[in-house]
């Protein structure tokens, strides 16, 4: 019969064994260091001053009194140090990663807690929940590459459901973007968490639309009309619009209501002019009844005629816009006649 044990190589106690105590201890203080083993850290010398009972993992490169010790447990046992030479299967938990692991007879490897290997949720230096089953606090998180690249995938059921990363202030919504209740990709903003405009979309078969950009058709209210030199006109009609252009107060000397701009930018501004008469005439866009910014007009005529003027204009959220009348003409007011469009760069 051997003299120790199979697994622990705990001594025997043998027939006519003088100082039975010897082994019985010996045996005690195996026990003591492999039972509920932890492990403080992996490191490749010992500390200067250990702690009795501590358990440290001997690294790849041991130095000083572990020199030649590598991969054995080593414990501080009585002032000296002890060694034990793990077998397959056993598991410790390491204090410094907080992690429980377990050798394959190669290496200590973290223990899965699912026999398939997963596990229902965990959370990285914070705490996961039933709805955010991994939750990681950091400074930011690596993704990188196993080969030549790295996918990350984000799954939904059906075109109907969500699937998109969700970028909050405080726990409040501010940006998201993603598959968001179809197939296309939009990005939509907020200001408080609630109210949200889709600034972009992207529709599958790759169109691209931008929901919120300020886009603009106005005209005066259609009809036949003279205008005094210096007078204005604004607008009464607005044929098509999106992203927040509106008509405003009536302007100052003349008829009509200022259109109103919706937000700080460039704008592309193209004024369509349709005449009957005239004895020479000119209309200018005008910003806040102060600055003309282009303008069309045309010599005397008894002809009908048209004009045009386009120009890129910077224009701040509520400014607004007014045609500056010069000359005398018979105006053709209305869609597809005396018109401005507006469309934000």
């Amino acid at each position: 019969m051997s003299d120790q044990t199979n697994n622990l190589a705990l001594p025997y106690i043998l027939p006519s064994q003088a100082q039975k105590q010897v082994p019985h201890n010996e045996a005690l203080q195996r026990l003591d260091a492999v039972v509920q083993l932890t492990i403080i850290a992996e490191r490749q010398a010992p500390p200067e001053t250990p702690g009795e009972g501590n358990r440290y993992l001997v690294g790849a490169d041991p130095e000083g009194a572990w020199l030649g010790r590598h991969g054995l447990i080593s414990a501080w046992q009585d002032g000296a140090w002890a060694y034990l030479s793990p077998n397959p299967g056993w598991r410790a938990f390491f204090l410094d990663t907080r992690q429980l692991r377990a050798f394959d007879g190669a290496n200590w490897n973290v223990i899965s807690l699912d026999a398939d290997g997963a596990l229902p949720m965990i959370g990285v230096n914070t705490t996961a929940d039933a709805i955010n089953r991994l939750a990681v606090a950091s400074e930011a998180s690596l993704f990188t590459h196993a080969g030549q690249g790295h996918q990350l995938k984000i799954n939904k059921a059906d075109p109907s459901q969500t699937g998109t990363l969700l970028f909050q202030t405080n726990w409040s919504g501010r940006a998201e973007m993603g598959l968001a209740g179809s197939d296309a990709f939009s990005i939509k903003v907020s200001g408080d968490g609630n109210d949200w405009s889709t600034a972009l979309v992207v529709a599958p078969d790759g169109v691209v639309r931008m929901p919120s950009r300020p886009i603009m058709r106005a005209s005066p209210a259609a009809g036949i009309t003279s205008l005094p030199p210096a007078s204005r006109t604004g607008f009464t009609d607005i044929h098509a619009e999106q992203g927040g252009f509106e008509l405003g107060a009536a302007v100052p000397s003349g008829t009509g209501r200022r259109l109103i701009v919706p937000a700080d930018s460039f704008y592309l501004l193209s004024l369509s002019l349709s005449t009957l008469t005239s004895s020479g005439h000119d209309v200018a866009i005008e910003v806040n009844g102060a600055t003309v910014v282009a303008s069309a007009g045309g010599p005397a005529s008894t002809s009908p005629t048209r004009q045009n003027a386009t120009t890129i204009a910077w224009l701040n959220q509520g400014d607004w816009l007014a045609l500056l009348h010069s000359g005398t003409a018979q105006y053709e007011f209305g869609p597809a006649k005396t018109e401005l469009c507006a469309v934000m760069l």
